[in-house]
């Protein structure tokens, strides 16, 4: 079953998983609305929505022109859907109260992505700091009203699958053990317990852990701070803790949050202009870029890389690609493989020309190398998978650095291999040996010379001490997860394996 969910959000990126549970929720309140579950009607919700809307895509639009920035829909539509689901709909057409307060969230939501920014990089979730804006200047504040019995089985599934796409279930974990623990250490006997219950099942916590916690720009990419940015926050959240008479709302407590979060993690926004684009195998080309400003990065992490378009499909503006240059390098290159059809992104991307630029930013990932470097490798790589390997086989042939390593490299046939010349010059100089693996063998290779699928004998005859090694995969999903299975039935210990992992579409 899982498997079928993955491959399911596996077609579409992260933003747009957002967007989708976020409009079923609308969608949800709407229909529990005819049913006077929740006291909105439909009507109102969706006159809600559609003001919230509006004031969003035209500050948006606004800011971005004023600033000559990069415009993002689709990051307004979430953050208006987002708004629209903490204030409170209003009970007439003509409520001005409800106008003012929304087109003051809305507005300011959208600034703090361009005003509220450092290396355009902005620090605050734009929805929370909306509401603070409100409560700051207009005394007013969020309802949270999705926040209710009613509306919990609809946050429950939709964040289930948001934490899943993104791979953030620690996070959302975390941050609820801290905010219990919070109220149970804090609060008073059996009425902590009353608290837990109201916290969890009538409070926005569910919703609040699940979309607004775990968004990416605003929370620390490595999973240590990760898991301590989630620990404050519960802690925050909790509704015990308070300075003086001075209570936390919701939204402070992720600007809070957002605060720390800026402090522990990369903070740099790049704009990159393409020098080259060279091809390395079919359909596969290496996009050459050079930096406006210096990246400190480590082999096989990645960024995400932002290239607005006219006409964006449903993937969106965004991707996430693993730098395959090596930090020893003075350009950033990624590696990318063409698909017909090609995603609306692809195409813009395979249009840019040298000299065109693109923006990348948040830099993440732990698929990184060992720091013993006594550890005994195994590189799984499935067609441009191979790309984080790039990065890191570059940076030891830089170094000069020797390391037991073995590449096992999995293609369709040898013109679908990328990066040859360079594997071929890390086995001379650093003795790195490369397994390739064919669907379909060279045409002068003799039988058996190469395996056309690597099964556990392969293995065990290439790799006979593969007990004693740790195994990275990258690749297709499909492929990670299959390779990832039979390595486990083999006896390695799950904590042997990794696999590379960025939260979208590639």
């Amino acid at each position: 079953m899982m498997r079928f969910i993955d491959s399911l959000l596996n077609k579409i990126t992260m933003y747009r998983v957002v967007l989708y549970e976020l409009l079923f929720l609308l969608a949800a309140a709407a229909v529990l609305g005819v049913f006077h579950l929740i006291p909105y009607s439909p009507l109102y919700i969706g006159y809600s929505t559609l003001v919230i809307l509006a004031v969003c895509w035209i500050s948006n639009k606004a800011f971005a022109y004023f600033f000559d920035a990069p415009s993002n829909p689709e990051s307004a539509y979430i953050t208006a859907f987002i708004l629209a689901l903490i204030i409170a709909p209003p009970q007439a057409f003509g409520d001005a109260h409800f106008l003012i307060l929304a087109g003051w969230a809305s507005a300011w939501a959208m600034a703090s992505k361009y005003i509220f920014a450092i290396q355009r990089k902005h620090l605050f979730n734009p929805a929370a700091f909306g509401v603070v804006m409100t409560a700051l200047f207009l005394n007013q504040g969020a309802t949270w009203w999705v926040g209710t019995l009613w509306m919990l089985p609809f946050v429950v599934v939709g964040g289930f699958f948001v934490a899943r796409k993104i791979r953030r279930f620690d996070m959302v974990v975390t941050f609820g053990i801290a905010l219990v623990a919070t109220i149970l250490i804090l609060g008073t006997g059996g009425g902590s317990l009353h608290v837990v219950q109201q916290a969890l099942l009538y409070a926005p916590a569910v919703f609040f852990g699940t979309v607004m916690l775990t968004e990416p720009l605003t929370a620390p990419t490595d999973r240590y701070w990760r898991i301590l940015f989630a620990v404050l926050v519960g802690f925050l959240f909790a509704p015990e803790v308070h300075i003086g008479t001075f209570y936390l709302t919701p939204e402070l407590v992720l600007l809070a949050g957002n605060l720390f979060a800026y402090v522990v993690s990369s903070k740099q926004k790049l704009v990159l202009t393409l020098k080259e684009r060279i091809p390395i195998a079919t359909d596969a080309y290496e996009f050459v870029f050079s930096s406006d400003r210096a990246l400190t990065f480590k082999p096989g992490q990645y960024l995400e890389w932002t290239q607005a378009h006219s006409h964006s499909d449903s993937r969106g503006i965004r991707r996430y690609f693993t730098i395959a240059s090596s930090p020893t390098e003075k350009d950033l290159r990624i590696g990318v493989k063409f698909y017909k059809p090609s995603s609306s992104y692809k195409k813009a991307l395979f249009a840019l020309r040298p000299g065109d630029t693109i923006v990348a930013s948040q830099l993440a990932g732990d698929f990184t190398l060992p720091k013993d470097k006594k550890k005994k490798l195994v590189f799984i790589a499935g067609g441009i998978g191979v790309t984080p390997f790039r990065s890191m086989i570059q940076y030891l042939i830089d170094k000069k650095e020797r390391r037991d390593i073995t590449l096992i490299y999995s293609n369709r046939s040898l013109e679908d291999t990328a990066y040859v010349e360079l594997l071929g010059q890390a086995e001379r100089e650093l003795g790195i040996e490369t397994l390739p693996i064919f669907n379909t063998p060279p045409p002068n290779a003799a039988p058996g010379e190469f395996p056309s699928l690597l099964t556990p004998e392969v293995l065990a005859t290439e790799v006979p001490d593969y007990r004693e090694r740790e195994f990275y995969l990258s690749g297709p999903n499909s492929m990670v997860n299959a390779f990832s299975d039979m390595l486990a039935s083999m006896g390695v210990p799950k904590r042997h394996i990794k696999k590379d992992f960025f939260p979208g579409f590639a």
